[in-house]
């Protein structure tokens, strides 16, 4: 009786065991992911292709002024248009083309200073905005990062519950990501329909790519790592989840 007994009791500690690991592999995944996202939304920041913006160009064998920017400076480069290149009702460009390139940085955080960015002042709150909240979500990611190698060289219960925040971190750096990418889209926008520019054309280039992929992977990996760190249901109805037992992830 004492054997037939032990069985279920085995067969459910090897369940247990292959659940918890799997829980591991999915937590593995989901860093992994976050590592991604990190990568892609640093990218993002540090570069300047978020946008491309062309003027008209109305004949060719003339040099027109084309632009790309990003979070801190505006790059205008002088681009020559061949009767090749010419193309009736679209701008300058593409920005692929050679020319001469001159890149200016924003001076976000001196108010004292009357420069003129995109040829109207206003434009440059916008980049205000989206680089002050790039920045938070660059914090967001440092303080996800300091709870994984937490949990990563940590024992126990504590090493369990640094998941948690690393969850609620990185996805609050998605967030920051989707705002500062809306703000930027809204500065494009304006920039376009001002009447105050030369700008008639636009795309959005392969840095807000990589700040999409990386609002995208942050947010998803870390809503989901804070669900993998959630305590296991209860295996009885009448159990709460207060009374189930921990998992421990390893």
């Amino acid at each position: 009786m004492e054997g037939q007994r032990g069985k279920p009791v085995d067969v459910l500690q090897k369940l247990h065991q292959l659940g918890n690991m799997h829980k591991r592999t999915k937590i593995k995944i989901a860093i992994f992911v976050l590592v991604v996202g990190m990568a892609c939304m640093f990218t993002a920041v540090v570069t300047d292709h978020w946008a491309v913006l062309s003027p008209p160009v109305v004949r060719f064998n003339e040099t027109c002024e084309a632009a790309h920017f990003g979070l801190w400076r505006l790059c205008k480069k002088h681009i020559y248009i061949t009767e090749q290149n010419y193309e009736k009702g679209h701008g300058c460009g593409p920005i692929s083309l050679p020319g001469d390139e001159n890149c200016t940085y924003f001076r976000h955080f001196n108010p004292g200073q009357d420069a003129e960015i995109f040829e109207y002042k206003t434009q440059k709150e916008y980049n205000i905005s989206a680089a002050a909240i790039s920045i938070f979500s660059l914090a967001f990611m440092i303080l996800g990062s300091l709870c994984l190698l937490g949990s990563c060289t940590g024992k126990g219960k504590g090493r369990d519950y640094l998941l948690k925040p690393a969850g609620m971190f990185f996805a609050f750096a998605g967030i920051c990501a989707f705002i500062s990418l809306e703000v930027m889209r809204q500065s494009v926008k304006r920039m376009i329909e001002s009447k105050e520019t030369i700008w008639i054309t636009y795309y959005y280039a392969w840095s807000f790519a990589c700040a999409c992929s990386g609002f995208v992977l942050l947010f998803l990996a870390g809503i989901a790592l804070l669900v993998l760190s959630m305590p296991q249901m209860p295996r009885n109805p009448w159990e709460t989840c207060m009374d189930a037992e921990p998992e421990q992830v390893e």
